[in-house]
């Protein structure tokens, strides 16, 4: 499958919504589903929030397609994570619509590595043996389906049938044999694995069995590594995983859109966004210690080009202040050497 086929598949219903005053007094932030770490990740965000006096209200979702639709709500002062490497597709989108909510997403901060967790029957062992296969490849508007699809596209794999259902609904066709493969992307340890532990516990023997028929697979090859950074599953990461898998990863992004601030209620989801933020720096020390493993890894300065930040928290990206840096460069550069 082509990568715009990807994109007409995937972005051309995106609608293109004009933006608008979002006046509440509650910051939505969408995540994923309830057993992934994006959910996990905007609980802990909430909970450092409520401590501050600012209401967060955590909402689950698809994934990272359905998060975009969303933070471009016109009712709601919304702001989202999503997989990086959905954002990379959408700017690259030939597509008007794709392009247009491309061009007004904005990184509020850069959040941690996501790996891709491929899950196997055992007599699969590579990613080109699913050429054929019937795989679980995520729900429309999550980002599991995109990275599935970016994935098939890239290695030349065209699996027999892909089924869009969820992720807890892959893992169990996975274990029962009815498919051959389910992939999820999710900063590990992913709940949803995590539970598969349970399985060895003597009340559930019956189900043992199964979880001995499945493996991770490596993903190694290096057109993934080429768009994608080199990552590992680990025994320590899930209890069943007796030798390190090497995986690939992405990275999450908090994200929300670029909306003139031109009013009092602009001003005032610019303010929110703003504050957020800064609950969230405030807090990350506490979060490292005690919310998800994940936070562990985040670095809010980080580099997460080619976003453009927010200018609600970022204010030295916004244009006045752009052009106030570009004119003082320009008084600099006209009088070296006088």
């Amino acid at each position: 499958m082509s990568r715009l086929r990807l994109f007409a598949v995937l972005f051309a219903v995106l609608p293109v919504v004009p933006q608008v005053a979002r006046a509440s007094d509650v910051l939505d932030i969408v995540t994923g589903p309830k057993t992934g770490t994006y959910y996990a990740i905007g609980r802990d965000i909430a909970a450092a929030a409520a401590q501050d006096g600012l209401a967060v209200d955590v909402k689950p979702s698809e994934g990272s397609i359905d998060n975009i639709r969303r933070v471009n709500d016109p009712d709601r002062a919304v702001v989202g994570i999503v997989q990086s490497d959905v954002l990379g597709f959408l700017s690259r989108s030939k597509n008007p619509a794709s392009m247009h909510m491309a061009a007004g997403l904005r990184m509020i901060f850069p959040l941690y590595d996501e790996e891709v967790h491929v899950l196997t029957r055992d007599s699969i062992h590579s990613f080109a043996d699913l050429k054929g296969k019937k795989v679980a490849v995520g729900q429309e508007g999550s980002g599991n389906l995109l990275t599935a699809l970016n994935l098939f596209a890239m290695m030349n794999v065209a699996p027999a049938q892909m089924e869009k259902i969820s992720p807890a609904e892959g893992v169990v066709a996975v274990l029962k044999g009815e498919i051959d493969a389910v992939i999820f992307v999710g900063g590990k340890p992913v709940r949803l694995f995590k539970n598969l532990e349970d399985l060895t516990l003597p009340e559930n023997q019956q189900y043992a069995a199964m979880l001995s028929g499945v493996h991770f697979l490596p993903l190694v090859a290096p057109r993934m590594l080429a768009e994608y950074k080199p990552a590992e599953i680990t025994h320590a990461d899930y209890s069943f995983v007796q030798q390190t898998v090497p995986t690939i990863a992405v990275q999450a992004v908090l994200v929300g859109y670029d909306v003139p601030q031109d009013g009092k209620s602009d001003r005032a989801q610019c303010r929110q966004v703003a504050a957020l933020a800064g609950v969230i720096r405030k807090a990350l020390p506490d979060l490292r210690k005690k919310g998800h493993p994940k936070w562990k890894e985040v670095n809010l300065d980080a580099d997460a080009s080619p976003w453009k930040k927010d200018a609600c928290v970022w204010p030295e990206t916004s244009p006045k202040a752009d052009a106030g840096k570009s004119g003082l460069m320009e008084i600099v550069e006209k009088n070296k050497g006088n």
